[in-house]
């Protein structure tokens, strides 16, 4: 009984990386703050310009577990725009506003079946890559529509999907640390609030799993070492992910987010690392849940 009651209060964290494969300064970030940092997990868009270096990268690295980031926005399809021409424009690139696809993809008959022909192919090339599935999520979160997240649902005994992320955050406790947009947190915050309720009931309903906590949506681009040392002990779940997109930046190169230096940094943090710690945290990561 005692042992019983001592395994019901260890808590965890998983440290994501997205963005993995968009360029080689987003994979070489994301390395460095797994061999160096707390980073335990990322995700892979497999249609992005350094897919084939994450991917190579990924295998020399078995402790970094690797999710699908799975895109069907602001990016690059993996089936050719013949084969899909409600999703995305002559040279296969998706909508770049969020909102606008989601609308499509809601009220738009004929995106249905492409959605599903595109979201299939995008699981198929990660499987093709010989990493394991760790987990699936989605570039700007668009993974959690009600339309996509049926079809993930539906895909999941075929591609070993056991775990979806569905963001979940305090309001209070993001604002405590942070009021800048203020207004966009908050509608965030109602927006995907609702979202979380319907992907719970469903997910629940096909034994997908879901951290109780998921932090990073409303502190975009700005999850720091200062914010970290400031969330981590208001956090009470215990099974939780954090994620945020790291990054070097090179002469050149594309640009995921503005805040990819500081970001890494804050993922490289000993005072972060410490502060998982004296909470309670063990660090881990999907595949290694599921075990």
């Amino acid at each position: 009984m005692v042992e019983e009651k001592e395994q019901k209060h260890r808590r965890f964290a998983i440290i994501n990386g997205d963005d993995f494969g968009f360029s080689p300064g987003v994979n070489q970030a994301i390395i460095q703050a797994h061999s160096q940092g707390v980073l335990t997990s990322t995700s892979l868009m497999v249609s992005g310009d350094a897919a084939e270096d994450a991917i190579a990268l990924a295998k020399n690295y078995p402790d970094l577990a690797v999710g699908l980031h799975l895109v069907l926005v602001c990016g690059k399809s993996v089936l050719p725009p013949s084969q899909i021409p409600h999703l995305v424009d002559s040279d296969g690139n998706f909508s770049d506003n969020p909102t606008q696809a989601g609308l499509s993809y809601q009220f738009n008959p004929a995106t249905r079946e492409e959605l599903r022909q595109e979201i299939r192919a995008q699981l198929e090339k990660f499987r093709n890559s010989g990493l394991q599935l760790s987990h699936v999520d989605g570039h700007l979160h668009l993974h959690v529509h009600p339309v996509i997240l049926g079809i993930l649902v539906e895909l999941a005994n075929e591609f070993h999907i056991k775990f979806i992320r569905l963001p979940s955050e305090e309001l209070a406790k993001s604002l405590k640390l942070d009021q800048r947009n203020l207004l966009i947190k908050i509608v965030w915050s109602i927006v995907f609030g609702q979202l979380r309720r319907y992907g719970e009931n469903l997910l629940k309903t096909h034994n997908i799993e879901f951290a109780e906590r998921v932090y990073g949506l409303l502190q975009t681009s700005n999850v720091t070492e200062e914010y970290l040392l400031g969330l981590i002990p208001q956090i009470q779940a215990d099974l939780i992910e954090i994620y945020s997109h790291p990054a070097i930046v090179n002469a050149g190169e594309p640009l995921n987010t503005p805040g990819g230096e500081v970001e890494l940094a804050g993922l490289l943090s000993v005072r972060v690392r410490e502060m998982l710690a004296v909470n309670g945290f063990e660090l881990t990561n999907y595949i290694k849940l599921n075990k």
